[in-house]
Protein backbone atom coordinates (compact mmCIF):
# COMPACT_ATOMS: atom_id res chain seq x y z
CA UNK A 1 0.00 0.00 0.00
CA UNK A 2 1.49 3.72 -0.86
CA UNK A 3 2.20 5.77 2.06
CA UNK A 4 3.93 9.33 3.02
CA UNK A 5 5.66 10.11 5.58
CA UNK A 6 4.59 13.43 5.62
CA UNK A 7 0.68 12.38 6.79
CA UNK A 8 1.10 11.33 10.25
CA UNK A 9 4.51 12.97 11.51
CA UNK A 10 2.54 15.37 13.97
CA UNK A 11 1.11 12.69 15.51
CA UNK A 12 4.85 10.96 16.71
CA UNK A 13 6.70 14.44 17.11
CA UNK A 14 3.95 17.23 17.51
CA UNK A 15 6.47 19.43 16.25
CA UNK A 16 5.04 22.93 14.82
CA UNK A 17 7.49 23.61 12.51
CA UNK A 18 6.26 23.61 8.87
CA UNK A 19 9.61 24.30 7.21
CA UNK A 20 10.88 20.71 8.28
CA UNK A 21 7.98 19.06 6.29
CA UNK A 22 8.60 17.73 2.71
CA UNK A 23 6.55 19.77 0.04
CA UNK A 24 6.65 17.42 -2.54
CA UNK A 25 6.75 13.33 -2.57
CA UNK A 26 8.78 10.43 -4.96
CA UNK A 27 7.26 7.20 -5.59
CA UNK A 28 9.79 3.91 -5.28
CA UNK A 29 9.13 0.17 -5.00
CA UNK A 30 5.37 1.45 -4.71
CA UNK A 31 5.98 3.46 -1.26
CA UNK A 32 5.94 7.34 -1.40
CA UNK A 33 8.10 9.20 0.07
CA UNK A 34 9.77 12.95 1.55
CA UNK A 35 11.55 14.71 -1.26
CA UNK A 36 14.64 15.55 0.23
CA UNK A 37 15.99 18.41 -1.39
CA UNK A 38 19.48 17.63 -3.23
CA UNK A 39 22.34 20.00 -3.84
CA UNK A 40 22.84 21.20 -7.72
CA UNK A 41 26.36 20.19 -7.33
CA UNK A 42 28.84 18.65 -5.04
CA UNK A 43 29.60 19.91 -1.61
CA UNK A 44 31.78 22.74 -1.39
CA UNK A 45 34.32 24.55 0.74
CA UNK A 46 33.08 27.60 2.01
CA UNK A 47 34.27 31.03 1.76
CA UNK A 48 34.28 33.51 5.11
CA UNK A 49 33.53 37.38 5.10
CA UNK A 50 33.47 39.91 7.89
CA UNK A 51 30.34 40.18 9.72
CA UNK A 52 29.64 43.31 11.79
CA UNK A 53 27.94 41.05 14.62
CA UNK A 54 30.42 38.46 15.89
CA UNK A 55 29.07 35.57 18.56
CA UNK A 56 31.77 33.80 20.29
CA UNK A 57 32.04 30.19 20.58
CA UNK A 58 31.55 29.54 23.83
CA UNK A 59 29.96 25.52 23.90
CA UNK A 60 30.74 22.80 20.85
CA UNK A 61 27.56 20.82 21.07
CA UNK A 62 27.71 17.04 19.14
CA UNK A 63 24.79 14.79 17.83
CA UNK A 64 25.87 11.37 18.61
CA UNK A 65 24.43 8.89 15.64
CA UNK A 66 26.29 9.70 12.69
CA UNK A 67 28.39 12.48 14.11
CA UNK A 68 30.40 10.84 16.66
CA UNK A 69 29.99 7.56 14.43
CA UNK A 70 28.02 6.12 11.42
CA UNK A 71 25.37 4.70 12.76
CA UNK A 72 22.76 4.19 10.70
CA UNK A 73 23.50 0.50 9.67
CA UNK A 74 23.59 -0.62 13.00
CA UNK A 75 20.55 0.69 14.27
CA UNK A 76 18.72 -0.61 10.94
CA UNK A 77 20.27 -3.68 11.78
CA UNK A 78 19.04 -4.09 15.60
CA UNK A 79 15.53 -2.84 14.40
CA UNK A 80 15.13 -6.30 12.16
CA UNK A 81 16.48 -8.40 14.31
CA UNK A 82 13.27 -7.25 16.77
CA UNK A 83 11.11 -7.72 13.91
CA UNK A 84 13.05 -11.17 13.38
CA UNK A 85 12.73 -12.14 17.13
CA UNK A 86 8.96 -11.03 18.28
CA UNK A 87 7.77 -12.49 14.36
CA UNK A 88 6.49 -8.92 13.65
CA UNK A 89 4.10 -9.11 10.22
CA UNK A 90 2.87 -6.19 9.24
CA UNK A 91 0.78 -8.68 6.77
CA UNK A 92 -0.68 -11.98 8.04
CA UNK A 93 -0.11 -13.78 4.74
CA UNK A 94 3.71 -12.19 4.59
CA UNK A 95 6.18 -15.61 4.33
CA UNK A 96 8.71 -12.79 6.33
CA UNK A 97 8.84 -10.93 9.19
CA UNK A 98 9.31 -7.41 8.43
CA UNK A 99 12.21 -6.04 7.52
CA UNK A 100 13.39 -2.28 6.40
CA UNK A 101 15.85 -2.20 3.44
CA UNK A 102 18.80 0.39 3.34
CA UNK A 103 16.58 2.80 0.61
CA UNK A 104 13.55 2.72 2.91
CA UNK A 105 15.65 3.67 6.20
CA UNK A 106 18.07 6.14 4.62
CA UNK A 107 14.66 7.93 4.43
CA UNK A 108 12.67 7.20 7.46
CA UNK A 109 15.71 8.07 9.59
CA UNK A 110 16.13 11.26 8.28
CA UNK A 111 12.85 12.23 8.18
CA UNK A 112 11.33 11.05 11.59
CA UNK A 113 13.86 11.23 14.94
CA UNK A 114 13.63 8.51 17.52
CA UNK A 115 13.03 4.84 17.80
CA UNK A 116 9.35 4.66 18.65
CA UNK A 117 8.11 7.63 16.69
CA UNK A 118 9.63 5.35 13.90
CA UNK A 119 7.82 2.24 14.30
CA UNK A 120 4.74 4.14 15.56
CA UNK A 121 4.69 5.76 12.09
CA UNK A 122 5.22 2.60 10.01
CA UNK A 123 2.14 0.80 11.98
CA UNK A 124 -0.06 3.46 11.54
CA UNK A 125 0.83 3.68 7.67
CA UNK A 126 1.01 -0.17 6.85
CA UNK A 127 -1.04 -1.82 9.80
CA UNK A 128 -0.32 -3.08 13.65
CA UNK A 129 1.24 -6.37 13.50
CA UNK A 130 0.65 -9.46 14.57
CA UNK A 131 3.87 -11.13 16.36
CA UNK A 132 4.77 -13.55 19.06
CA UNK A 133 3.57 -10.48 21.42
CA UNK A 134 0.16 -10.42 20.53
CA UNK A 135 -1.33 -12.91 17.88
CA UNK A 136 -3.86 -10.91 16.65
CA UNK A 137 -2.89 -6.43 15.64
CA UNK A 138 -3.26 -4.77 18.82
CA UNK A 139 -6.49 -2.90 18.73
CA UNK A 140 -5.73 -0.24 21.57
CA UNK A 141 -4.16 2.46 22.74
CA UNK A 142 -2.55 0.26 25.68
CA UNK A 143 -1.08 -2.81 23.65
CA UNK A 144 -0.04 -0.73 20.98
CA UNK A 145 2.21 0.88 23.54
CA UNK A 146 3.28 -2.46 24.80
CA UNK A 147 4.26 -3.37 21.48
CA UNK A 148 6.10 -0.29 21.07
CA UNK A 149 7.62 -0.25 24.11
CA UNK A 150 8.96 -4.23 23.92
CA UNK A 151 10.36 -3.93 20.25
CA UNK A 152 12.31 -0.35 21.31
CA UNK A 153 13.85 -2.42 24.47
CA UNK A 154 14.80 -5.59 22.70
CA UNK A 155 16.03 -3.32 19.75
CA UNK A 156 17.94 -1.16 22.30
CA UNK A 157 19.92 -4.31 23.87
CA UNK A 158 20.72 -5.46 20.41
CA UNK A 159 22.27 -2.18 19.48
CA UNK A 160 24.11 -2.15 22.60
CA UNK A 161 25.74 -5.96 22.24
CA UNK A 162 26.82 -4.12 18.80
CA UNK A 163 28.49 -1.32 19.86
CA UNK A 164 29.87 -3.60 22.90
CA UNK A 165 31.43 -5.93 20.30
CA UNK A 166 34.57 -3.26 19.71
CA UNK A 167 34.11 -3.29 16.09
CA UNK A 168 32.84 0.16 16.10
CA UNK A 169 35.01 3.52 15.65
CA UNK A 170 34.63 6.71 16.33
CA UNK A 171 34.41 9.18 12.92
CA UNK A 172 37.44 10.73 11.78
CA UNK A 173 38.38 13.54 14.01
CA UNK A 174 35.58 13.80 16.96
CA UNK A 175 38.32 12.79 19.43
CA UNK A 176 40.35 15.48 18.66
CA UNK A 177 38.06 18.41 18.18
CA UNK A 178 36.59 17.23 21.50
CA UNK A 179 39.66 17.16 23.02
CA UNK A 180 40.86 20.78 21.91
CA UNK A 181 37.44 22.07 22.65
CA UNK A 182 38.11 20.95 26.27
CA UNK A 183 41.27 22.14 26.39
CA UNK A 184 40.69 25.89 25.24
CA UNK A 185 37.87 26.15 28.28
CA UNK A 186 35.23 25.50 25.86
CA UNK A 187 31.99 23.47 27.30
CA UNK A 188 31.17 20.33 25.86
CA UNK A 189 27.90 18.87 25.32
CA UNK A 190 26.38 15.93 23.54
CA UNK A 191 22.48 15.83 22.13
CA UNK A 192 20.95 12.46 20.90
CA UNK A 193 17.17 11.15 19.83
CA UNK A 194 18.20 8.02 20.94
CA UNK A 195 17.36 6.50 24.24
CA UNK A 196 19.50 7.30 26.96
CA UNK A 197 21.02 3.45 27.85
CA UNK A 198 21.95 3.68 24.09
CA UNK A 199 24.33 6.55 23.99
CA UNK A 200 25.69 6.19 26.99
CA UNK A 201 27.38 2.86 26.03
CA UNK A 202 28.02 4.19 22.79
CA UNK A 203 30.03 7.38 24.70
CA UNK A 204 31.84 5.05 27.03
CA UNK A 205 32.43 2.78 24.46
CA UNK A 206 33.47 5.36 21.48
CA UNK A 207 34.56 8.45 23.21
CA UNK A 208 35.99 6.69 26.37
CA UNK A 209 34.22 6.69 29.71
CA UNK A 210 36.66 9.75 30.99
CA UNK A 211 35.34 11.96 28.16
CA UNK A 212 32.22 11.24 28.55
CA UNK A 213 32.28 12.60 32.45
CA UNK A 214 33.93 15.27 31.83
CA UNK A 215 30.90 16.14 29.22
CA UNK A 216 29.34 19.66 30.66
CA UNK A 217 26.31 18.60 29.23
CA UNK A 218 24.53 15.16 28.05
CA UNK A 219 20.77 15.00 27.15
CA UNK A 220 19.16 12.16 25.25
CA UNK A 221 15.85 11.46 23.82
CA UNK A 222 14.25 10.31 27.04
CA UNK A 223 14.99 14.35 28.79
CA UNK A 224 13.00 16.08 26.71
CA UNK A 225 8.98 15.57 25.28
CA UNK A 226 9.87 16.78 21.77
CA UNK A 227 12.49 14.98 19.71
CA UNK A 228 15.06 16.50 16.74
CA UNK A 229 13.43 18.44 14.16
CA UNK A 230 12.06 20.05 17.64
CA UNK A 231 14.46 22.69 19.25
CA UNK A 232 13.70 21.56 23.00
CA UNK A 233 16.70 19.18 22.88
CA UNK A 234 18.94 22.22 22.18
CA UNK A 235 16.81 24.97 24.05
CA UNK A 236 17.46 22.32 27.28
CA UNK A 237 21.08 21.99 26.81
CA UNK A 238 21.56 26.31 26.38
CA UNK A 239 20.11 26.35 29.91
CA UNK A 240 22.01 23.52 31.14
CA UNK A 241 25.41 25.03 29.92
CA UNK A 242 24.69 28.21 30.63
CA UNK A 243 25.57 29.35 27.65
CA UNK A 244 23.48 31.76 25.03
CA UNK A 245 22.35 30.45 21.85
CA UNK A 246 24.40 32.56 19.65
CA UNK A 247 27.62 31.35 21.56
CA UNK A 248 26.97 27.58 21.06
CA UNK A 249 27.93 25.42 17.79
CA UNK A 250 26.11 22.48 17.41
CA UNK A 251 27.56 19.53 15.05
CA UNK A 252 24.93 17.36 12.73
CA UNK A 253 24.61 15.07 10.23
CA UNK A 254 20.91 15.63 9.05
CA UNK A 255 18.69 18.34 7.90
CA UNK A 256 16.66 16.66 11.27
CA UNK A 257 19.77 17.60 13.25
CA UNK A 258 20.55 20.74 11.25
CA UNK A 259 16.70 22.06 11.80
CA UNK A 260 16.54 21.17 15.51
CA UNK A 261 19.57 23.52 16.25
CA UNK A 262 18.88 26.26 13.63
CA UNK A 263 14.99 26.63 15.09
CA UNK A 264 17.18 27.03 18.14
CA UNK A 265 19.09 30.17 17.48
CA UNK A 266 22.04 28.00 17.19
CA UNK A 267 24.77 28.04 14.31
CA UNK A 268 25.53 24.46 12.65
CA UNK A 269 28.16 22.75 11.22
CA UNK A 270 27.18 19.37 8.92
CA UNK A 271 29.66 16.56 8.95
CA UNK A 272 27.83 14.48 6.52
CA UNK A 273 27.09 10.32 6.00
CA UNK A 274 26.17 8.13 3.29
CA UNK A 275 22.78 8.61 3.92
CA UNK A 276 21.98 12.32 4.09
CA UNK A 277 24.95 13.51 1.46
CA UNK A 278 22.35 14.45 -0.89
CA UNK A 279 20.04 16.80 1.75
CA UNK A 280 19.85 20.49 1.39
CA UNK A 281 21.87 21.99 4.17
CA UNK A 282 21.82 25.10 3.13
CA UNK A 283 20.86 26.52 6.35
CA UNK A 284 24.59 24.80 8.10
CA UNK A 285 27.08 27.64 8.10
CA UNK A 286 29.67 24.69 6.75
CA UNK A 287 29.68 21.14 5.27
CA UNK A 288 32.22 18.48 5.80
CA UNK A 289 32.41 14.92 4.95
CA UNK A 290 34.23 14.28 7.88
CA UNK A 291 36.12 16.17 11.09
CA UNK A 292 39.10 14.54 10.05
CA UNK A 293 41.02 18.45 8.89
CA UNK A 294 38.48 20.68 11.12
CA UNK A 295 40.08 22.62 13.90
CA UNK A 296 38.38 24.16 16.70
CA UNK A 297 39.87 27.39 15.43
CA UNK A 298 38.62 26.56 12.19
CA UNK A 299 34.76 26.82 14.27
CA UNK A 300 35.45 29.71 16.38
CA UNK A 301 36.21 31.64 12.67
CA UNK A 302 33.16 30.38 11.53
CA UNK A 303 31.11 30.76 14.38
CA UNK A 304 32.51 35.10 14.08
CA UNK A 305 32.16 35.40 10.17
CA UNK A 306 28.81 35.20 7.91
CA UNK A 307 29.91 32.08 5.52
CA UNK A 308 28.41 32.07 1.54
CA UNK A 309 29.19 29.35 -1.02
CA UNK A 310 31.88 29.62 -3.71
Amino acid sequence: MASTLTLSLSLSTTTTSSSFLPHTTITKNGFRYPRIKLFSSKHRVFSVSASSSSPSLQALIFDCDGVILESEHLHRQAYNDAFVHFNVRCNSSSPEPLNWDIEFYDVLQNTIGGGKPKMRWYFKEHGWPSSTLFETPPSNDEDQAKLIDTLQGWKTERYKDIIKSGTVKPRPGVLRLMDEAKDAGKKLAVCSAATKSSVILCLENLIGIERFQSLDCFLAGDDVKEKKPDPSIYLTASKKLGVSEKDCLVIEDSVIGLQAATQAGMSCVVTYTSSTAEQDFKEAIAIYPDLSNLRLNDLELLLKDVVTAK
